[in-house]
């Protein structure tokens, strides 16, 4: 398979380039998937062994992609290269080296209600008003100084934050904090946040394991990269500093996660970091019309710091975009599902060639009820997710029991569910 034929000019030259620092400003609709697959690709028709190379994904389904694709083009050898989100490729490493840092290999990961169960069972026992220091406020707190690698202990010593807390009425945050931490470690236990927390400790303190990863991994790439936080862009820099073969991928006009602590600075400072570094340019848009194109553009436009570059796009001018107005949920809903039914008729089309995109999970509702008031069909996608129902979780508890017998939260949903009259 000719994989590099069907390459524009700046796709070819991103994928051929494998040597040294590399990143890739990949706008939308670009074809970043494709450069990335087929730059793993020719690392291994170069030779480079895949047990060598390091893919870092944003999502579990973005790896599956990839490495589907991958295999296309290279066979069974794409299941050697080590692919994952951030998280399932650290919990990997961890569970190997996790004596080095006193946790057993068969410790237990937390998911976000296992953290904020245990939250409130300290707001309890430590006698705290829920409603000021909410397990979500108290989560999110916790979540933001583990992802900028600052320790209970540091928390606890840092007089900045201790006067932010104070000015916000919550001056025991940082107790909580350690308290939240010593349970986890007693339980066996780490969140998500700690997965990237406790990678970075263990590179940090442990040189030689550092040292292995550094000559295991000798091409890494990171996708996504503008939604990076402090404790990922830490980890990536040190796994890279031997060889200095990595390569990000990302568009900094596409920076969506900084209320999870993505530090759009890390792809706009990339250069300073790697002073010899290349730079390549996916300006093509293969996916939408010009007009979307241009209007995206204009608003970009408006960013004070970015990386410059000129998106286009040789599709069709398309339809021009539509801006209404509403002024509340309900009326917006209203006004959308009324113009599902107008264009509906008007164009002869069917309901499953219309989407709805909405920015949170909350704004469904009302959505939902102005379908369902004039009648018209709809599925919901990415609702909740079959290993966070209750009844799936209750038995898994069980399984994690039997795994790690410390686990904490598990005992108490086999204790509380279903009632067993234990007091």
């Amino acid at each position: 398979m000719d994989y590099l034929a069907g390459l524009n000019p700046q796709q070819r030259a991103a994928v051929e380039n494998t040597q040294g620092p590399v990143m890739i400003v990949a706008g939308a609709g670009s074809g970043k998937t494709r450069v990335i697959t087929y730059r793993v690709a020719h690392l291994i028709q170069k030779g480079v062994d895949p047990f060598n190379i390091l893919v870092l994904t944003f999502t579990n389904k973005a790896s599956k992609d990839m490495r589907e694709r991958i295999s296309k083009v290279i066979g069974p050898e794409a299941k050697n290269i080590w692919m994952g989100t951030f998280h399932s490729v650290f919990a990997k490493i961890l569970r190997v080296e996790a004596e080095k840092i006193g946790y057993p290999s068969n410790f237990t990961i937390y998911d976000t209600d296992d953290s904020k169960s245990l939250i409130r069972t300290i707001l309890r026992e430590m006698q705290l008003d829920d409603k000021l220091y909410a397990a979500n406020v108290v989560y999110n707190r916790i979540s933001s100084a583990k992802n900028n690698l600052i320790s209970h202990t540091e928390y606890l010593e840092n007089d900045q934050l201790q006067a932010e807390d104070a000015g916000n009425k919550r001056p025991l945050l940082g107790v909580i904090y350690e308290t939240y931490a010593k349970r986890c470690y007693k339980a066996g236990a780490m969140d998500f946040d700690d997965l990237l927390f406790k990678t970075n400790v263990l590179l940090k303190n442990h040189p030689d394991v550092l040292n292995k990863y550094q000559h295991k991994f000798k091409y890494l790439m990171v996708d996504e990269y503008q939604d990076t936080n402090f404790s990922q862009y830490t980890i990536v820099k040190k796994l890279a500093a031997a060889h200095q073969n990595i390569c990000v991928v990302g568009d900094d006009a596409q920076s969506i996660y900084a209320f999870r602590g993505a530090n759009i600075q890390n792809i706009l400072n990339f250069e300073r970091d790697y002073p010899d570094l290349k730079v390549y340019k996916l300006e093509q848009n293969y996916r939408s019309t010009q007009n979307i194109v241009e209007v995206a553009n204009s608003i970009i436009a408006n960013n004070k710091n970015q990386l410059e570059k000129n998106v286009f796009s040789d599709n069709e001018k398309g339809d021009r975009i539509k801006v209404s107005r509403a002024f509340t949920d309900n009326e917006e809903g209203k006004l959308v599902a009324e113009a599902i039914v107008q264009d509906r008729l008007n164009a002869g089309i069917t309901y499953k060639d219309f989407a709805i995109l909405y920015r949170t999970n909350a704004q469904s509702r009302a959505m939902e009820e102005a379908l369902r008031k004039l009648n018209l069909p709809y599925k919901i996608y990415g609702g909740l997710s079959f290993y966070q129902r209750k009844e799936i979780k209750d038995l898994i508890a069980y399984f994690r029991l039997t795994f790690n017998p410390a686990d904490e939260e598990a005992i108490k949903r086999v204790i509380n569910y279903p009632r067993r009259g234990l007091g």
